[in-house]
């Protein structure tokens, strides 16, 4: 079975606090309406960071949630400590929700609001080395200390973003402790192929996020070299089914394989205007509802 649930990311929310973003409250009862009762936690304190405080909102509006969500530069020195932080903080809180998974996303090289250069986008060898190792520890010891599992997911303006990068990820991680959040959006804003990585790497799949990219924008960002922020606010992350991939050729392969997942509906929008997520999740939710032949679990909007 693939359960479908919606994230703030699709409300235009990439921050914790941020007054172009639509409020928390608003987003929970939204996102019921348009017919979804699974989520993600977003960024860490958009939603209430006190347990019973957030169990009761998620309650108010019966939704569940699937995942938290965490940044990531284990390829930096002494970084460690930082994420592990991040890891504590996020994992706590998703696992007293009843939430099964983590989402790891390498911190960008360029600056996720104004798309400045931060680094390099070339890792060093010992870099990369500090970067997959120290991934593997990390998914080693969230299972270990919170039974949560660790979903990797390649970043635009990130060291893991094109489709060679992931592949050379999964090639030097441990699929014990270190699947791929495969997001279909990501993946295609640099011509990646989703359909090509479920075929050849079926067991490191292990959560969706479903995003569609305009191939036009997309055409834009090679030639201008532009950054991530901008490309969003020309809309390259587009309303499903207007972009690639096709969602339902993706729903269909990961319904071919040996286990339930989930598939969180995510559409980069920062920053939009409040009265735009809510159409547009309602006809995501109708397109879902009937693009695959594959097993899923879909909520009713209300």
């Amino acid at each position: 079975m693939i359960t479908i649930g919606s994230a703030p990311d699709s409300w235009g929310v990439w921050f914790a606090d941020d007054p172009a973003q639509t409020p928390a409250d608003r987003f929970l009862g939204e996102v019921k309406a348009a017919g979804y009762d699974w989520i993600e936690l977003g960024p860490y304190g958009y939603l209430p960071k006190d347990p019973v405080a957030l169990q009761e909102a998620l309650s108010a509006h019966g939704l569940r949630v699937s995942a938290g969500t965490v940044f990531s530069a284990l390829h930096r020195p002494d970084s460690w400590d930082a994420v592990w932080q991040q890891v504590t903080d996020v994992a706590s809180l998703t696992r007293a929700v009843g939430g099964q998974h983590i989402v790891v996303i390498p911190d960008l090289y360029r600056h996720h609001k104004t798309g400045e250069n931060l680094e390099s986008p070339t890792l060093t060898s010992a870099q990369w080395s500090r970067l997959t190792e120290g991934t593997t520890e990390l998914g080693r010891r969230i299972m270990d200390e919170y039974g949560l599992k660790l979903q990797f997911h390649s970043h635009a303006d990130s060291h893991i973003g094109h489709q060679r990068d992931i592949e050379r990820f999964l090639a030097d991680t441990d699929p014990a402790y270190v699947n791929l959040c495969l997001d279909t959006g990501h993946v295609a804003y640099y011509g990646g192929d989703s359909l090509d990585l479920i075929r050849r790497y079926p067991e490191r799949i292990g959560y969706l996020h479903l995003k569609q990219v305009d191939p036009e924008i997309a055409k834009q960002v090679e030639a201008e070299d532009l950054v991530f922020p901008e490309a969003v606010r020309r809309g390259v992350m587009c309303e499903p089914p207007n972009g690639v991939p096709d969602l339902g050729a993706v729903l269909d392969a990961v319904g071919t394989l040996d286990r339930d997942l989930y598939a969180i509906v995510e559409q980069d929008m920062y920053p939009c205007e409040p009265e735009r997520p809510l159409p547009i999740a309602r006809r995501t939710h109708t397109y879902l509802s009937g693009c695959s032949g594959a097993p899923i679990s879909l909520g009713a909007p209300s």
